[in-house]
């Protein structure tokens, strides 16, 4: 994938892009995460596919910024779809990058062709706190993976960054707490606005959503089909075969 760049709202915001004159897939991370998350899938969908990973603001390669409302998230989308002169994409996001594809097709529903939403629902309500005691410079690679903890630490690996002193996380955590307050909240009125055909992949194995609350939003939406597959919350890392199969069927037919 090759690394490009776009300007909005006074930010440098930079993405990786597959290329080829395949339909436009934009892919948005979940909070911490950056769009080379989604190298594997990029690589499963080509050529059909032109896969647009983006870093979303204050991740991976783009700028960080001074707020990171709902409004500003769904902004830096617009502002790429502009970008890449594409009419209509299918945008695909995990979590955070979930509830910002769904909220940009009910703000620009002439821009979206289809959603497919990763383990995430219509209310989320997650305390991230415990990021702050991951703020700071640390001796080595390993004291940083050790601070995150084991079940975390293999999800960013992409956003360690090596600094002269020592080692680092590509986002300021304090702006991932702020991100993630802003997140929270019903946006169930945003999930029903629009019946653009919606894949919902739920990881069997989440500590984020259980199998009811997505139970509900494949029922109460139209054109919505909900899959269960193994894997936790970030079920494009923890069952990429199983995901990239499933998304590849769901565009097949669109």
């Amino acid at each position: 994938m090759t690394r490009s760049q776009f300007h909005h709202d006074d930010l440098t915001l930079s993405y990786l892009d597959t290329g080829g004159e395949g339909q436009t897939l934009i892919a948005l991370h979940a909070l911490w995460m950056e769009g080379a998350t989604y190298t594997r899938l990029a690589a499963a969908l080509s050529p059909e596919w032109r896969v647009i990973a983006m870093d979303q603001r204050g991740h991976g390669y783009s700028d960080h910024a001074l707020s990171y409302t709902r409004k500003d998230y769904i902004g830096d989308v617009a502002a790429l779809v502009e970008h890449l002169e594409v009419d209509k994409a299918v945008l695909l996001g995990n979590s955070l990058g979930g509830v910002n594809a769904y909220q940009f097709a009910a703000w620009y529903p002439e821009r979206v062709k289809a959603v497919v939403i990763e383990d995430i629902g219509a209310a989320p309500d997650a305390d991230a706190s415990f990021v702050l005691a991951w703020e700071g410079i640390f001796p080595s690679r390993e004291a940083l993976e050790e601070r995150i903890g084991q079940r975390l630490a293999p999800y960013l690996l992409d956003s360690f960054r090596a600094t002269t002193n020592g080692w680092r996380l590509a986002f300021e955590p304090r702006e991932m707490l702020e991100s993630q307050l802003q997140l929270n909240g019903d946006h169930w009125a945003d999930w029903l606005a629009t019946k653009c055909p919606a894949l919902l992949v739920r990881g069997k194995e989440s500590r984020i959503t259980t199998q009811d609350h997505c139970g509900q939003m494949a029922a109460r939406r139209p054109n919505t089909r909900l899959v269960t597959l193994d894997g936790g919350h970030v079920v494009h890392q923890d069952n990429p075969s199983g995901f990239a199969d499933i998304v590849r069927e769901f565009l097949h037919v669109l």
